[in-house]
């Protein structure tokens, strides 16, 4: 087989994305939280009281997608959602004191997944890796 460079590294990019899938998906297993809702949690950690539409542009999903999240982790009780007081359209995502309490269990699993995964490489490096990917999204975008 014959593969050029750039299909090389599209491969590699795959292969690189579906292992870091699969470990944290299998880090945060004993959490109940599938990786992307961890995302949005890590979000309401920061900032409670998010809309959808301000998840959806943090993580660039579509609303949908975010939607379906959000029920799914209403469901596992970490987090209500309320109507947009300026919006009713809206809704804003709060932590419940279970979403809350939760955060003291994963932070330290994702800061740790973090250091594994970005052991051996510089900041330097990571700052060029930064850059190439966000070229590489631009590049996309069109």
């Amino acid at each position: 087989m014959n593969l050029s460079f750039q299909d090389y590294i599209s491969i590699k990019l795959h292969q690189t994305d579906l292992k870091l899938t699969s470990y944290i998906k299998s880090q945060l297993h004993p959490y109940n939280l599938a990786p992307e809702q961890n995302l949005i949690m890590m979000l309401l950690w920061e900032k409670d009281g998010l809309n959808q539409n301000q998840l959806a542009q943090y993580l660039g999903k579509d609303k949908t997608n975010i939607a379906r999240m959000a029920s799914n982790l209403e469901s596992k009780g970490f987090i209500k959602r309320n109507f947009c007081t300026e919006d009713r359209r809206s809704l804003e995502l709060y932590l419940t004191e279970k979403g809350q309490e939760l955060k003291e269990q994963v932070v330290p699993v994702a800061e740790s997944f973090n250091e594994k995964v970005t052991e051996g490489i510089s900041k330097d490096e990571l700052l060029e890796f930064d850059r190439l990917l966000t070229k590489m999204q631009n590049n996309i975008e069109g």
